[in-house]
């Protein structure tokens, strides 16, 4: 299972470009499409547009979870704040050019203002979640805003996710590390589209406790050269085997908030 990491270009943009700030008289257009557009790519991806108010600087990650009313206005997806019956879907990042840190989606770092995104309600994305645990098919609402849940069972007081489901709790993967760099390289078994992903929990021979993935870098070519870890390592090592955690690969099935639990 991989992620979508493309889109027709049936509307002429790309779903993984941010718009904004838009500021009234500015002279920057937006919104650039009707809130609510459309658009489909691979995997059976959808995404659809909608409007961000943020009222202080925020970073969007790959992953994270989004709700939006029947007027298209998102917000990050927390416990406190869901209203059963709004649609939801992640974040699936930023556009940036291939060659960069980052890559194809990436994170970004956005200032308070008015944003327009595409969120991914359909298909194969990456997904920010906490504990991952049974058979990957209850997904919840949790405290911290665009962080999901999946526990065996569902937690009492969390807004219950319908039709999502994780294929597997984390992933493997090989790597060398050098003594004092956060660098990962000679790595195995990543893809663009099969992960790991920005913000996920690593661990291994030589990792820090509590590291996750800051960045990832492309080659021109769009195959993951290196990983930037958090925190350096603190031995050299060759062909480690790595588990990440925390974003995991879902099928969305165009999720909505079904239930208070």
């Amino acid at each position: 299972m991989t992620i979508a990491i493309s889109q027709t270009d049936r509307l002429g943009a790309n779903p993984f470009v941010v718009e904004g700030p838009i500021v009234s008289g500015s002279g920057i257009p937006g919104p650039n499409f009707s809130l609510g557009t459309v658009a489909g790519g691979d995997r059976e991806s959808e995404w659809v547009y909608c409007q961000l108010v943020l009222a202080s600087q925020t970073t969007l990650q790959p992953g994270q979870w989004f709700q939006w009313t029947r007027d298209y206005v998102a917000s990050l997806l927390t416990t406190a704040a869901a209203v059963v019956g709004n649609r939801c879907g992640v974040f699936a990042g930023a556009s940036q050019a291939p060659t960069q840190s980052g890559g194809p989606a990436q994170a970004i770092s956005l200032a308070a203002g008015t944003y327009y995104v595409w969120l991914q309600r359909n298909g194969q994305a990456p997904a920010l979640v906490t504990t991952a645990t049974a058979a990957l098919v209850v997904a919840e609402t949790t405290a911290t805003p665009g962080l999901a849940n999946a526990p065996a069972s569902a937690t009492a007081t969390t807004k219950a996710i319908a039709n999502v489901n994780f294929a597997a709790a984390n992933q493997t993967f090989t790597a060398t590390t050098v003594n004092g760099s956060n660098q990962l390289t000679a790595l195995g078994n990543v893809s663009p589209a099969g992960g790991p992903f920005i913000g996920a929990a690593i661990s291994g021979t030589g990792i820090p406790g509590g590291t996750t993935i800051s960045g990832i870098t492309y080659t021109p070519s769009g195959t993951i050269q290196s990983i930037t870890m958090s925190a350096n390592a603190t031995a050299n090592g060759t062909a480690i085997t790595v588990t990440a955690t925390g974003v995991l690969e879902a099928t969305l099935m165009r999720p909505f908030l079904s239930k208070v639990n």
